[in-house]
């Protein structure tokens, strides 16, 4: 199965030769499920010519806000549409999870509340799963055609399932420890208040459930559609 994965942002330089770039880390990710990938820079202007070119998409986080005015933003609202429409299979990360929501009728906004960061705890339907997060933005009013299968008290639409087209998450389950403590240091100086990233620090080490989210988004990309 062939994923296109729809890079909206890079990783700071700094961090790329150990960590890799973002696409690198889904790939990583999501092994042994039999994927294969294709890596589009959409934030370079660079999309897929048809929907149908791979057999689902998966859309990674970004810096850019999913409301900012970026030339590559509408095209790719409009991607979102024609692949919803054909039923060929989305996953959303952070900003992909943002950039869905918004091109389906959502919301998107910088929430009143401020920064998530590091090690947070998502209810998953009953189930508490946790996972590295990075962001100050996040889907503030769902879509209809949108259920809510994951939050907490500070992100409301943590995750997102749109029948068996869209599965989105606004959580980094591609994000290690080690990536984390370099973002902070790398883009949190300034801007993230100091003790949000203290209490991340604090909980760097504790354990992480992102090989369940991986099952699932492998899970999504290959349940049967009609």
């Amino acid at each position: 199965m062939l994923i296109g994965i729809l890079q909206t942002g890079l990783a700071p330089d700094v961090l790329v030769e150990k960590s890799g770039d973002y696409p690198d880390m889904f790939e990583t990710l999501l092994a042994g499920n039999g994927f294969t990938f294709r890596t589009y820079r959409v934030v370079d202007g660079i999309l897929p010519a048809s929907v149908t070119e791979c057999d689902g998409w998966l859309i990674t986080g970004s810096r850019h806000g999913a409301y900012e005015d970026h030339p590559w933003i509408p095209p790719l609202e409009a991607f979102i549409r024609d692949s919803y429409a054909a039923h060929v299979p989305l996953v959303g990360i952070c900003f992909g999870h943002q950039i869905i929501a918004q091109a389906m009728g959502g919301k998107v906004e910088k929430f009143s509340q401020g920064w998530a960061v590091g090690p947070t705890d998502y209810d998953f339907d009953g189930e508490t799963i946790t996972l590295n997060a990075w962001h100050q933005d996040q889907v503030t009013r769902k879509p209809d055609a949108a259920k809510v299968i994951a939050s907490n008290d500070f992100c409301a639409n943590a995750a997102l399932l749109y029948d068996d087209r869209a599965f989105t998450v606004q959580a980094h389950p591609e994000f290690r420890p080690d990536f984390v403590d370099g973002l902070m240091q790398a883009r949190g100086k300034g801007v993230v208040p100091q003790d949000r990233m203290d209490r991340a620090n604090a909980r760097l080490s504790d354990p992480l459930q992102d090989q369940t989210i991986a099952a699932r988004i492998a899970a999504f990309f290959k349940a049967k559609r009609s």
